[in-house]
């Protein structure tokens, strides 16, 4: 039979919320703030979980077809390295110019105008 059972995808669901509201709450380290990113990490988080063990290895403790330590070290690379792209991302997304956008001289009081 393909796919999991109600139990471990309930499982792998507690371990990426347990790792998202760390990352989110605990530690800050977030792009967005509110409801949403926490929804998002907790997405990530299990999708993280769930390629933790074909990823990482089959080890340590198994519930119901989980291996816990992989899908809790998968759940953390995933939410990081998410958050982490995003963040860097927006900072070369920053520091890109604006297409079409001139350089203006500043007229200041007690500096003489250039006539065009």
């Amino acid at each position: 039979m393909l796919g999991m059972s109600l139990l471990s995808f309930l499982i792998l669901t507690l371990i990426g919320a347990v790792v998202a509201a760390a990352y989110h709450y605990m530690i800050r380290y977030r792009f967005l703030e509110g409801n949403d990113a926490m929804a998002g990490k907790v997405i990530i988080g299990w999708f993280g979980a769930w390629l933790g063990s074909p990823v990482l290895g089959h080890w340590l403790w198994k519930v119901e077809n989980v291996y816990i330590v992989p899908a809790i070290l998968g759940a953390i690379a995933a939410v990081h390295l998410t958050v982490l792209s995003v963040k860097a991302l927006a900072r070369l997304a920053a520091m890109r110019p604006v297409a079409g956008e001139e350089k203006k001289e500043e007229i200041r009081p007690g500096k003489p105008a250039i006539a065009a």
